[in-house]
């Protein structure tokens, strides 16, 4: 069991230290970018749920998940998503390929724990302005990640609630430069903004049986408003214009850097609620309704030169499972799980008074592998976000999500004869 433990924690650390860009995304521009789905491939292939809990898979979304936890299971998920842009006069595409989570739940009896990371919001955007006098280029990166400790409890087969405390940490880069005609060098300012603190999840999820044969499903997860610590630095350079876009500092020229003031910015509060009904080990089916205080986000890039501004948001979400027979011995595919889902977002975002939602529909299947209910998942979605009016960017997207979900048993008691 320590080996495994320790195999775990170098994975772990191998992830905290590769720096990615999980979004090519304009939008991820405002606030602290965009926000990613904290969940497995199995809760987005069934449009994002977090009402359904078993005892093979980690549930992300709903910390109270894990007291229905029977084997300790590991999950690691990716993604591979290609967008195509459009402002109404000119298209773009791009690619970006990211890691997702990585998280395992440890049974030990009525308490049940839970050790993981994923990334929280990603930024990762290039944006060229052009007019008759000035070139002004925008380029950001970065994101905030959570590392969370879980802990739930089951009260009995049907209840359980469950606590994750999560540390954040990461920081986003947001660079603009800029030229003018008849003047030799450019100017390239760099904001740089560290974040690093703490906030808390709360979740309940209760099972009953309607009858012989259908389960009715319930599931609420509470986020409160926490404050965490941002440092910044902001730094400005005069630069010589590259076409290429790498733009060179003029020799005897150096940087100069500010230190920012310490400060706090707020995590909205979030409140979700779903409820559904299946048949165990059969069908599922889901709705979900989730509400988030965006207006609480209370950073600014310092960059933008657009009208925006956050407001409430919302997010609904319905879907579901079927497998035909989990149990057959004779065909494989009829132990297939087949997942499929809608969402509708609204971000709380708006630019010139227009709100960037998002639309997506997913699908996706579960393939028995080894011993145990291991199994791996393969997630497909395509989604729209955003909107042409206002000269803004409508983004289509298709998203290719793989993952893995290993199941062992772990704290068996020896015996001797």
């Amino acid at each position: 069991m320590i080996k495994r433990f320790s195999i775990i924690v170098a994975l772990l650390f191998t992830v905290l230290t590769a720096a990615q860009e999980g979004t090519s995304s304009p939008y991820s521009y405002y606030g602290i970018g965009l926000t990613k789905f904290k969940g497995t491939v199995e809760n987005q292939s069934m449009g994002g749920l977090m009402v359904f809990s078993d005892s093979i898979h980690v549930n992300l979304r709903n910390p109270a998940s894990y007291g229905k936890l029977k084997l300790t299971t590991f999950a690691v998920g990716g993604s591979h998503q290609r967008s195509q842009l459009n402002s109404g006069n000119d298209n773009e595409s791009s690619s970006t390929t990211s890691f997702d989570y990585l998280a395992i739940g440890i049974p030990t009896g009525k308490l049940n724990f839970g050790l993981g990371l994923i990334p929280y919001t990603s930024v990762g955007y290039r944006i060229l302005d052009v007019n008759n006098e000035t070139s002004n280029r925008f380029t950001g990166r970065g994101g905030m990640n959570k590392v969370y400790l879980t802990t739930a409890y089951a009260f009995s087969d049907n209840l359980s609630l469950g606590v994750d405390l999560n540390y954040n940490f990461g920081n986003i880069q947001n660079n603009f430069t800029v030229f003018q005609d008849q003047i030799q060098f450019g100017t390239r300012q760099i904001n740089r903004t560290d974040f690093s603190g703490f906030n808390l999840n709360f979740g309940v999820d209760y099972q009953g049986k309607l009858n012989d044969k259908l389960r009715f499903h319930t599931a609420a997860v509470y986020s409160p408003q926490m404050d965490i610590n941002t440092e910044g630095m902001r730094s400005t350079v005069p630069v010589i214009f590259n076409p290429e876009g790498v733009d060179n500092i003029p020799f005897g020229y150096q940087v100069t850097t500010t230190n920012l003031p310490e400060s706090k910015m707020s995590l909205p509060a979030q409140l979700s609620l779903g409820a559904g009904l299946g048949a165990q080990n059969k069908w599922f089916l889901g709705a979900e309704y989730v509400n988030i205080q965006a207006a609480d986000y209370n950073l600014n890039s310092g960059l933008s030169n657009l009208d925006h501004r956050y407001e409430a948001a919302a997010q609904y979400r319905i879907g579901g499972y079927y497998v035909p027979q989990y149990n057959s011995l004779t065909s494989y595919l009829k132990r297939v799980v087949y997942r499929a889902g809608l969402r509708y977002e609204e971000t709380g975002l708006y630019l010139n008074n227009e709100g960037i939602n998002e639309f997506g529909i997913s699908f996706g299947i579960g393939l028995p592998a080894g011993t145990n209910f291991s199994n791996a998942n393969i997630g497909l979605e395509y989604g729209q976000r955003g909107t042409t009016n206002s000269g803004l960017i409508k983004e289509n997207f298709f998203k290719l999500s793989l993952s893995l979900s290993l199941n062992e048993k772990w704290f068996v008691q020896s015996r001797f004869d």
